[in-house]
């Protein structure tokens, strides 16, 4: 089987396909939306995990001192960082992270930058805890998004946390040095922890990725997990890095609180596999994704849909505001007349009204029947 092929995914329980009637109100959407790729995991993680299947007691379990130097490495080959065993807490996701974060470090009230439009549980997260919602607006113009930071210091002045996505998602904006050099001068200035989503690290299109832990603020909070690069979501597997002992004890305490404590056995066993064996099969992943994109773009030229240049990540942001006057019209072209199970752009904030998300992690077969059915869309639409 070639390993960027369509892959049926019936009978697995997936979240992506079972949820779609909800969601989209028919089964015959292709969906197109949560973050996981209907493409198949490296070869070595699926041979890992049978191994560790084959052992019949799938009880407790610790991390082994494998699990750390897998990450280390991957840190450091892949984003120059050298990081020390001792920093890495394991856990059981980046969005329980975000909040075991927000809990360890803020008090009821207290501020919380976002930059919007921004990945939904960012939002969530705050709120469920009773923080105040910060907004630093990215903003938009001629395609592409920039940071606005004048905003940025005037929310900072009243803020405890900072929560970046980086990559950001949705825009797929894989911030630079400067920008991200900036970001830290002004939380470093009025005390603000960082915590730093980076799941998508792995898949950026142009030169290596920038960790914002890097750069040395020892208030700093990295979260990854090898989910998204691996398709392997489902393992709940992830790890913070965080460098500063009292942060790292109060978030680990949060986390204790919260009942996390042992690690998924498979999930473990992935990790260090995919950190250690699966590079070559990434490159070719990525490779695999840029072409569905640049295919995807190309078709787009056209129309009344410009997608916004994607820099990260295996979704694409696209801009409606010329397909329609209003948010319910755009929805209802791609879910009733293209059939396109797409993320709903209003769902990552005001900002998002007018965008849609989609997900190009899908074999270029697929690709071919989204775009035929955007065109057919396309013809009912011009009639």
């Amino acid at each position: 089987m070639k390993p960027f092929a369509t892959i049926d995914r019936g009978e697995t329980h997936s979240v992506k396909y079972e949820a779609r009637e909800k969601l989209f109100g028919s089964k015959d959407v292709i969906p197109l939306w949560v973050a996981d790729m209907d493409i198949a995991s490296p070869f070595e993680i699926q041979q890992a995990i049978a191994k560790r299947a084959s052992h019949p007691i799938y009880g407790y379990t610790t991390y082994p001192l494998e699990f750390f130097n897998a990450i280390s490495y991957w840190t450091r080959r892949r984003y120059n960082w050298e990081i020390e065993e001792r920093w890495i807490v394991p856990s059981c996701g980046v969005v329980p992270s975000i909040n075991f974060a927000i809990e360890a470090y803020t008090k009821i009230g207290e501020g919380v930058i976002v930059q919007p439009p921004i990945y939904p549980p960012f939002f969530t997260s705050i709120k469920a805890h009773g923080r105040k919602l910060l907004e630093n607006k990215l903003i938009y113009k001629d395609g592409k998004y920039s940071i606005d930071f004048e905003d940025f210091e005037a929310k900072a002045k009243v803020a405890k946390l900072f929560l970046l996505a980086s990559p950001h998602n949705p825009t797929t904006k894989a911030w630079s040095k400067d920008e991200l050099s900036k970001m830290v001068e002004i939380c470093q200035k009025y005390g603000i922890v960082i915590v730093s989503d980076e799941i998508h690290a792995d898949i950026i299109y142009k030169g290596k990725f920038i960790s914002i832990g890097s750069f040395g603020y020892e208030k700093t909070l990295v979260l990854n997990a090898p989910s998204k690069t691996f398709n392997i979501a489902g393992l709940k597997t992830s790890y913070a890095i965080i460098k500063d002992r009292q942060l790292r004890i109060d978030f680990q305490r949060v986390q204790k609180n919260a009942g996390v404590e042992s690690g998924n056995p498979f999930g473990i066993e992935a990790l260090i596999v995919a950190y250690t064996k699966c590079e070559p099969w990434l490159e070719e992943l990525k490779a695999h994704l840029f072409s569905n994109i640049t295919t995807i773009s190309n078709a787009l030229t056209h129309t009344p849909i410009s997608p916004v240049a994607t820099e990260a990540t295996f979704l694409m942001w696209l801009d409606c505001h010329h397909l329609f006057d209003t948010h319910e019209e755009v929805l209802e072209f791609f879910y009733k007349k293209a059939k396109l199970g797409l993320s709903d752009g209003a769902s990552f904030g005001i900002d998002g009204e007018r965008f849609m998300r989609l997900n190009v992690a899908i074999s270029q077969e697929r690709v071919g029947v989204l775009l035929e059915r955007l065109k057919i869309a396309f013809g009912d639409y011009q009639r």
